[in-house]
């Protein structure tokens, strides 16, 4: 088994802690980031000479760095950097043709890099191997709640180890996700198990263009539509199928989420704050001491350049407030203050038009590379 870690995103549902060159996946939750977490159970299933990582350029040395963290490594032939984002069919369909060329027909398990999910999930994709033989499978999560901010999958005929797809559903309103529930319906993970030979056989049939892009690597992303696997592949094809997914599974898709994932006190409070007469509150702030009192059911998330506070029900509409920064360009929806570099990272500690003074830090075994500046002056203290 091969695996393909997703690991683009924009950064904009967890802002102000997700930017888009810090999306969510880099978060730590507990003592590892998302795609840390994802690495390692991709590592598990795969081996590291199996992993795959589709990314963007400017995510490169980011991944690198949290790979090399965890004692691995990945090399620049299983890290693929998109010139431009066409959506997960594309990013899949470069992945599948890589890996197909080093090691022949295979079967891969796709994995999003900005999900937290129970280890135990392993055992599941491993025994959906045999159902993937002459399928697309894709891992549907038993409900625990009649979640709106899912897609849902209808599960159709039963097959050994799964169903047929019945159909794919777009996020439900609340009382048409109570009776999914009820009816047996499935959260749809964004997880796939794919063999080469049927995806591209599909890929061939449905999305021509993008089979005649990944024809020669690295493949042509100016010809390749921007689609999702779901829209583009899955829904319509007819060797899909479904299998069950009994694990803890969230998609954090916005602070009440990642709040849900923090360990929490009795009264619902998480995160670095005091709390006083507070409940199902969430705090995180840098560098500083938060506290609360009779407080609930708020966000706050205060960063070295940015501070949110938002009603926890009202934090899926961050979004909003980051494009409305976007379109104003404001950079605080772009960077943080401190960037990833090939040698390195660098902090912006203070600046304004005249002057700019940085924190650079150089790993072990890297350098700078060598430059000229005409229109200004450095002063460099090195400790």
């Amino acid at each position: 088994m091969q695996c393909i870690i997703l690991a683009g995103g924009s950064g904009t549902r967890l802002w102000p802690l997700s930017r888009e060159q810090y999306p969510k996946q880099f978060l730590p939750v507990g003592d590892r980031s998302l795609f840390q977490r994802t690495w390692l159970r991709a590592r598990a299933l795969a081996g590291e000479d199996g992993v795959w990582v589709v990314t963007n350029e400017a995510h490169r040395y980011l991944i690198r760095d949290q790979v090399e963290a965890l004692g691995g490594s990945c090399d620049d032939a299983h890290l693929l950097a998109e010139p431009a984002g066409r959506n997960t069919l594309p990013a899949i369909a470069w992945a599948m043709a890589a890996l197909r060329e080093a090691d022949g027909e295979a079967i891969a398990a796709v994995l999003p890099s900005d999900h937290l999910l129970d280890d135990v999930a392993l055992d599941a994709i491993r025994g959906a191997a045999p159902l993937a033989a002459d399928r697309l499978v894709t891992f549907g999560v038993t409900p625990t709640s009649p979640h709106t901010g899912y897609g849902y999958i209808r599960p159709g005929a039963p097959l050994p180890g799964g169903y047929e797809v019945d159909a794919f559903i777009e996020k439900p309103d609340a009382a048409t996700a109570e009776a999914y529930v009820r009816d047996g319906y499935l959260w749809n993970s964004g997880m796939f198990l794919l063999p080469t030979t049927v995806f591209f056989e599909e890929l061939r049939c449905l999305q021509p263009a993008i089979a005649d892009a990944v024809a020669a690597l690295p493949p042509d992303y100016a010809a390749m539509p921007s689609v999702s696997i779901d829209y583009g592949l899955l829904e319509h094809s007819d060797r899909v199928a479904v299998a069950p997914l009994d694990a803890a599974w969230s998609d954090l898709g916005d602070f009440a989420a990642f709040a849900a994932a923090e360990p929490a006190d009795a009264d619902g409070n998480a995160g670095t704050a005091i709390y006083l007469d507070s409940r199902d509150n969430f705090v995180r702030a840098e560098g500083k001491r938060v506290g609360l009192i009779g407080i609930e059911g708020l966000v706050v998330v205060d960063t070295d350049d940015a501070l949110l506070v938002a009603k926890k029900s009202e934090t899926g509409r961050v979004r909003e407030l980051v494009a409305a920064l976007k379109a104003a360009g404001d950079p605080v929806v772009v960077h943080h203050r401190e960037e990833h570099r090939p040698w390195g990272t660098y902090k912006v500690l203070e600046g304004n038009g005249a002057y700019k003074i940085k924190r650079v830090t150089v790993r072990p075994g890297r350098r700078l590379s060598l430059q000229l500046h005409h229109h200004r002056s450095e002063h460099w203290i090195v400790v």
